[in-house]
């Protein structure tokens, strides 16, 4: 994994790193720094960009289907990846990208699918509570990146370790310990700093990476001093209140997380119990339409 003009990687000692090292993070994309090179340029060449996407006709066709998705909701369809690249833009166009590509790095599984698929509906629930709250410093496409990746690692670790989807159900059901904490009893890593890594070396924005490192501690949302800005904290909020309006609204995936999380997301987000069962029932209509 080649580290060249990446931001810097979290504080970690050396058999950390080494550990890291070894789990073999999928590569940064090609047409991801393509992209960045353009963002830089005084004089972006949106063709030739689009030319490039054009090479790969399913990252062009996932593209055209990000932008035609209604999600975005413009008032007219892309037709080829040009224009869905005109009318996404060239940082919302890097992200999609990262997410397809993402989804190609893994072998396809029953189980693979079925972690896209409620990755997914996250998603698409986070970006559209970042609609309704309409917090400070949180677009709809940052909550929803951020729940694209917010827990890529966990994916990279099953890859990995024979062992850990095992470990993963018992950080999963257990009541008193940090879910990290779970994860590193029994491995020399966990998935929040593996995701994190990943996301900073595709490129992702800081606090995007910062939220994902942090996703499951409570005093990075609670504390004063504090690991995570504002926008970071709105962003583990939403995506933990996505992920429980999908537990209730599909009965899958339990896990104790919200026991855990849920009263600081909720303070963060200025939600009270009726404000939660709205926003539950406001939500289900959603669901239809992830794919």
């Amino acid at each position: 994994m080649t580290r060249l003009n990446t931001p810097p990687m979290p504080s970690v000692d050396g058999v950390l790193q080494q550990s890291i090292h070894d789990i073999d993070i999928p590569p940064r994309p090609k047409i991801i720094d393509q992209i960045r090179a353009e963002m830089n340029s005084d004089a972006p060449n949106l063709r030739g960009i689009a030319g490039l996407i054009n090479l790969d006709v399913s990252l062009a066709a996932g593209l055209i289907k990000t932008a035609n998705s209604p999600y975005f909701g413009f008032g007219r369809r892309a037709r080829s990846a040009h224009e869905a690249l005109t009318m996404l833009g060239l940082d919302v166009t890097c992200r999609a990208i990262a997410a397809i590509s993402l989804r190609r790095a893994f072998p396809n599984s029953a189980h693979y699918e079925r972690f896209w698929h409620a990755s997914a509906s996250v998603a698409t629930l986070s970006g559209w509570l970042a609609q309704q709250r309409r917090v400070p410093g949180v677009r709809a496409d940052d909550a929803y990146t951020y729940g694209l990746f917010r827990d890529c690692g966990i994916v990279i670790l099953l890859r990995r370790y024979p062992a850990y989807q095992g470990i993963l159900a018992g950080a999963n059901l257990d009541r008193g310990m940090p879910f990290t904490a779970v994860e590193q009893a029994a491995l020399p890593t966990d998935h929040t700093v593996v995701g994190s890594l990943l996301a900073q070396n595709w490129w992702l924005p800081g606090e995007i990476c910062a939220a994902i490192r942090h996703h499951h501690s409570l005093p990075a949302l609670v504390e004063p001093v504090s690991p995570l800005k504002m926008p970071g904290r709105y962003l583990v909020a939403m995506a933990q209140t996505a992920e429980y309006l999908l537990q209730q609204l599909t009965g899958g995936s339990r896990t104790e997380e919200w026991a855990k999380l849920g009263p600081a997301c909720c303070d963060l987000l200025g939600l009270d119990d009726e404000g939660l069962e709205e926003i539950c029932r406001e939500a289900e209509p959603l669901l239809h339409s992830v794919e």
